[in-house]
């Protein structure tokens, strides 16, 4: 039997339709503005994100710098949540690059709360650094695919407003948080002035992200961009991927959803400790993770470990109803 990888939704394979495509879309120069496929996807995202513009870059990590960068000055300091994805898992990229440092933040699952917010907020003096950026991400990685709410990221973003900071969302997962939640990608887009998100995850690209905001900031970004390396050439085919996986792969995402909840209530019913999924991320939690995912592997499901408490499965387009209970079994016989 076909091993069931649940590592990332980073590993879904194009369909035989976003293949063709990539074939079919017309090319140009992107870096001379003239590729007409990238054109069109900026457009889209930016009118779908409720932005004046949008630039597309090869990673959600790059649309992550460029949007600390482009709200930033060098000594800043960006508040985020402990559990962030730019401090985890970017290779350090806003100190060495965007010469900013990260002031970490807790909360439940993911979420910070104003009152945390507003107690980490610098005073205006020069022993310290300035407090200029808030990011929050949804969905919230390490929280286990967490859907910000809405109500709390209105209250940060009155507690930023009131302090002078600026708000990026990292939106890597934010189309999960946009199936998961029925609330439409502007709306959830609203109260910032950055945000990126990723074709890479659940919508099943073989790359590229792409950074939405005012007209200003980013064309800074593709300054930004082009100082990084990430500026490409006939890049139209990757975005003809993304344009066909905003058409056709978005509500494919319920799917995955649904997919994480029937595990999970396979893995409760069968002993195991689960955190209740909101969308694709599962995690589950037991002694001595990594060995557990090691003989995990030995069995055909492939996950990582979230910590050395819990694993994490991630489901997405290349997983299958059919599945569901292979996984299952094989956590049993893991135990």
């Amino acid at each position: 039997m076909p091993a069931v990888d649940l590592r990332s939704d980073t590993v879904t394979q194009p369909t035989d339709a976003m293949k063709a495509a990539m074939v079919a879309a017309p090319l140009g120069d992107d870096v001379l503005g003239d590729d007409p496929t990238v054109n069109r996807l900026e457009a889209r995202c930016a009118e779908l994100s409720g932005k004046e513009a949008a630039v597309f870059v090869p990673s959600g990590t790059m649309a992550n710098l460029i949007g600390i960068k482009v709200n930033t000055r060098p000594g800043d300091e960006v508040l985020l949540h402990r559990d962030s994805h730019p401090f985890h898992h970017e290779g350090g990229g806003a100190s060495a690059i965007a010469g900013v440092q990260l002031r970490l933040l807790p909360g439940e699952r993911g979420v910070i709360q104003p009152d945390a917010l507003a107690a980490a907020v610098r005073d205006d003096d020069p022993h310290y650094p300035r407090s200029a950026l808030v990011c929050v991400e949804d969905t919230a990685n390490r929280g286990g695919g967490t859907v910000q709410p809405l109500q709390n990221t209105a209250a940060l973003a009155a507690t930023a407003a009131a302090s002078g900071l600026a708000m990026h969302l990292d939106g890597a997962r934010v189309w999960n948080a946009v199936v998961a939640s029925d609330v439409p990608l502007d709306r959830r887009a609203r109260d910032f002035h950055t945000l990126s998100f990723c074709f890479s995850k659940g919508l099943g690209c073989p790359a590229g992200s792409v950074l939405c905001g005012d007209a200003d900031r980013i064309h800074w970004a593709r300054r930004v961009r082009k100082m990084l390396g990430g500026a490409m050439r006939q890049s139209g085919m990757l975005a003809g991927a993304a344009l066909h996986a905003l058409d056709h792969h978005v509500a494919l995402l319920a799917d995955d959803h649904r997919r994480a909840r029937d595990v999970a209530d396979g893995l409760r019913s069968a002993g195991f400790a689960v955190q209740p999924p909101e969308t694709n991320i599962l995690l589950v939690e037991l002694p001595d993770a990594h060995a557990f995912a090691a003989r995990l592997s030995r069995r055909g499901v492939h996950c990582l470990a979230a910590g050395a408490d819990r694993v994490r499965l991630v489901f997405h387009l290349g997983i299958t109803d059919a599945d569901r209970a292979p996984t299952i079994e094989a956590f049993t016989a893991a135990r």
